[in-house]
């Protein structure tokens, strides 16, 4: 590299100083060039066509691309690569059409005036059959319910069947019968209680559905009793772990039952009420059979227990009944039942009370201590089964389940405490350890 204003000579001896470049008249120039030039002047035509064009030209819409060219000598072992080469004309683009597909650059096809960065929208989706929009379909139909409409107050405007004035003296009477004829099969050993106890339950199954089918519902009531007296057999002989088999069938068959109907009825509010009154009475009242059975307690006590459970149940609603009757003033649940007093039910704890203290220590199987215990859980758990009797009643709107025994009402009215003080004496017998 030299300036204008050096002597000619190519390669100088340094001597430490800067070159000075002059504002006005100096300029920087490469040694060699000139002679390179004119070297490729004389050796090389150089073909304009082949030459890109100036930045500052029009763009011609062409884009270069590199596509293979054939080998010139085939003797060369490397002409079987194809080597690379610039498209420089139309023949190129044309002999090598079928070795590049220039489609595979593109997404979908596109109308000339389209540009790289715009996309034409389809103006509609394609409609598939699955798509179509058809007529909506019809409601099916469904079944009127039978019962009558719920309110408000779910109590409102029941119609209230009305029993027979009750007599003190008729229903004392009626009691002491009652106790008379169970304490005789009671002396007959575990068997008739038995029977007794299947009886008793098929009989306040079928004043339940009866009950249910005065309000207006469905209940299989065949099936219902079926199924209650199957429980039973099935517990005294098996114990609790046949209450999920008995329990399994009732719905398989009620759904035959139902499906089978003569005509279209509310399924839901009768099989709703055959289960109801079987897990209600059947499957409750089967702990009674718990206590005959030959397996559950040792010696036969658990006939002691079961009598010792129906003498504080009577105990309760005697003393509920004398003392509610001559005192009673402010109603328990004004709603449920207006009849039953506070006064009474404190009444039939005492007597229940006095009567686990004073009756159950008369039966080997029993102590005073025992007695009261179980005395205070019995006092306890028998208005809340007298309760629930009159919620359910209340709620179909009867007085009375039935008329079978006089001044009573019913088997159900009669047994509704009892049923749930028979899982409470059965648990409690096993906590206590009574057997």
């Amino acid at each position: 590299m030299k300036s204008d204003d050096d002597d000619g000579t190519l390669f100088n001896e340094p001597t430490g100083e800067m070159p000075v470049v002059s504002s006005t008249d100096s300029r920087v120039s490469i040694t060699g060039a000139e002679i390179a030039a004119d070297a490729a002047d004389e050796t090389m035509i150089i073909d304009p066509t082949t030459l890109l064009p100036h930045w500052t030209d029009a763009p011609t819409g062409q884009v270069p691309i590199v596509v293979a060219r054939e080998a010139a000598d085939s003797d060369d072992p490397w002409s079987a690569i194809p080597a690379p080469a610039w498209r420089e004309g139309e023949a190129d683009w044309v002999a090598h059409e079928d070795q590049f597909d220039t489609a595979i650059l593109a997404g979908e096809q596109r109308e000339d005036t389209a540009r790289p960065w715009e996309f034409a929208e389809p103006e509609e989706l394609p409609v598939h059959d699955e798509f179509v929009t058809e007529a909506p379909r019809p409601e099916p139909d469904r079944i009127q319910r039978t019962r009558r409409s719920i309110s408000a107050n779910p109590l409102a405007g029941r119609a209230v069947r009305q029993s027979n004035d009750r007599n003190f003296a008729r229903a004392l009477l009626t009691g002491v019968v009652l106790a008379a004829v169970v304490s005789l099969v009671f002396k007959l050993g575990a068997l008739p209680v038995a029977v007794m106890v299947l009886v008793v339950l098929g009989l306040a199954g079928a004043e339940a559905y009866a009950g249910f089918r005065s309000a207006g519902a469905h209940p299989a009531t065949v099936l219902g009793i079926v199924a209650i007296l199957t429980l039973g057999v099935a517990v005294y002989n098996k114990g609790l772990t046949s209450v999920g088999a008995v329990s399994v069938l009732l719905m398989l068959f009620g759904f035959v039952w139902y499906l089978n109907a003569g005509r279209a009825v509310d399924v839901l509010d009768g099989l709703g009420a055959t289960v109801f009154v079987y897990v209600w009475i059947g499957v409750v009242g089967s702990y009674a059979l718990l206590f005959v059975a030959p397996r559950s307690f040792a010696d036969g006590h658990g006939l002691s227990y079961l009598f010792g459970a129906m003498v504080l149940t009577v105990a309760n609603d005697s003393g509920a009944f004398i003392v509610g009757r001559q005192f009673g003033k402010r109603t328990l649940n004004k709603v449920l039942s207006p009849s039953k007093t506070l006064e009474g039910t404190a009444g039939g704890t005492i007597v229940t009370l006095a009567a686990g203290l004073l009756l159950l220590p008369l039966m080997s199987v029993w102590t005073r201590k025992a007695g009261l215990e179980v005395a205070v859980a019995i006092s306890i758990v028998v208005p809340l089964g007298d309760l629930f009797e009159s919620m359910v009643k209340r709620t179909i709107g009867v007085k009375d389940l039935g008329r079978l025994l006089p001044g009573h009402g019913g088997m159900l009215d009669r047994i509704d405490g009892l049923l749930f003080a028979l899982p409470t004496m059965y648990y409690l017998c096993h906590v206590l350890k009574l057997g």
